[in-house]
C-alpha cells in the first residue's frame, strides 16, 4: 500500500481528515510511508502528537491499533501472554490421556494465544496505524522491546518461532520528553518535534473544528490561550481543550469573551485549582 504519493498529498488528506499539517509534518507523514520508517513524534503534551497518528488512520482507511504505554508496562500487555487459565483446563481434561510431551504440544498454539498490540499490529494483513503512545512513560526495558519489533518488524516467540509481518505497519511512537529515550530506538526513527502552533494556525484550527463559532470570537479564544500558555501552569492548554472551549462558547451562546465569560468558563480549559487561581490573578478576571 502506498500511503501518501507525495508531501502535498499527505497535508491535503490530512486536512481532509481534520487534522492541518504544516509543511514539515506533511512531509514527514509522507516519509514515514515511503521509506517505511517509524515515526517518533516529540513535544508538550496537547500538541497533536496522538491525533497525528489518528488523522493518517482516518485519512488512509487503515486500521488503528493503539499501545498505550506506562510505568510497568512488560511483554505480558505490549506483545503477547498465553491463556493460562484455558491451558490449565486442556492439561486437566487429558491429565493420564496423553504424554506431557503430546499435552505441551497442544497448549502452545495459536489456540491459547493472547496477542497484544504490538503483536496484533504485526499480524494484520489489512493496513494499519500503529501507535505507541506516550513511549516515554515506559520503563526502560520497554525499549528494547520495541527494538526488534521495530528494526525488523518481527516478533519471536520461542513456543512457536518468529513471526513477520505481512504487510508493515505505518508506525508512530509519541512522546512528551519526560525522559531521555535511547539513541538505539532514535536510530530506528525518523523524527518530528511539535510545538504549540501560532496564533495563525491555532485559529484555523479552532475555526475549521468549530465552524459555527464567530471569527472575532475565534480570535479571543485563541488569543486568551496564548496568554494562559505564557503562565507557569501545572498543565498548559492544550490545541483540543482550545477546541472545547470554543465549543462551549457555542453551547452558551456567548458572543464575547470577556473577563466574565472567561472566569465562568475557565474549567473547560484550566484543569487545576491553582491553575485556575493563577490565571484570575494573572489576568486580572476579577475586582
Amino acid at each position: 500500500m502506498s500511503w501518501f504519493g507525495s508531501p502535498g498529498e499527505a497535508g491535503e488528506r490530512l486536512g481532509e481528515a481534520g487534522y492541518l499539517a504544516d509543511g514539515p509534518t506533511a512531509t514527514t507523514a509522507f516519509l514515514v510511508g515511503a521509506l517505511e520508517k517509524p515515526l517518533l513524534v516529540e513535544g508538550p503534551a496537547g500538541v497533536g502528537k496522538t491525533e497525528l497518528a489518528k488523522a493518517v488512520a482516518r485519512a488512509t482507511g487503515a486500521g488503528l491499533v493503539r499501545l498505550q504505554c506506562y510505568e510497568g508496562l512488560d511483554e505480558a500487555r505490549a506483545l503477547y501472554e498465553w491463556n493460562y487459565k484455558k491451558q490449565l483446563l486442556r492439561i486437566q481434561a487429558e491429565q493420564g490421556d496423553a504424554s506431557w510431551q503430546e499435552t505441551q504440544d497442544e497448549i502452545f498454539t495459536e489456540e491459547f494465544l493472547l496477542t497484544r498490540p504490538l503483536l496484533t499490529a504485526i499480524r494484520r494483513d489489512e493496513p494499519t496505524v500503529l501507535l505507541v503512545d506516550e513511549v516515554d512513560k515506559a520503563d526502560v526495558e520497554v525499549e528494547g522491546l520495541l527494538l526488534e519489533v521495530l528494526s525488523d518488524f518481527q516478533v519471536t516467540i520461542p513456543e512457536l518461532g518468529t513471526m513477520t509481518a505481512v504487510r508493515r505497519p505505518y508506525v508512530v511512537l509519541t512522546s512528551n520528553a519526560t525522559r531521555e529515550l535511547s539513541e538505539a530506538l532514535k536510530r530506528r526513527c525518523l523524527y518530528l518535534h511539535l510545538d504549540y502552533p501560532s496564533a495563525e494556525r491555532e485559529r484555523a484550527i479552532v475555526t475549521a473544528q468549530v465552524p459555527d463559532l464567530d471569527d472575532r470570537v475565534a480570535g479571543q479564544v485563541v488569543a486568551t490561550v496564548g496568554r494562559l500558555r505564557e503562565l507557569d501552569l501545572k498543565k498548559s492548554p492544550s490545541i483540543a481543550e482550545s477546541v472545547d472551549w470554543a465549543r462551549t462558547l457555542v453551547a452558551l451562546a456567548i458572543h464575547d469573551l470577556d473577563d466574565a465569560a472567561i472566569d465562568e468558563t475557565l474549567g473547560v480549559v484550566l484543569k487545576h485549582a491553582s491553575d485556575q487561581a493563577k490565571a484570575v490573578r494573572e489576568l486580572k478576571l476579577r475586582s
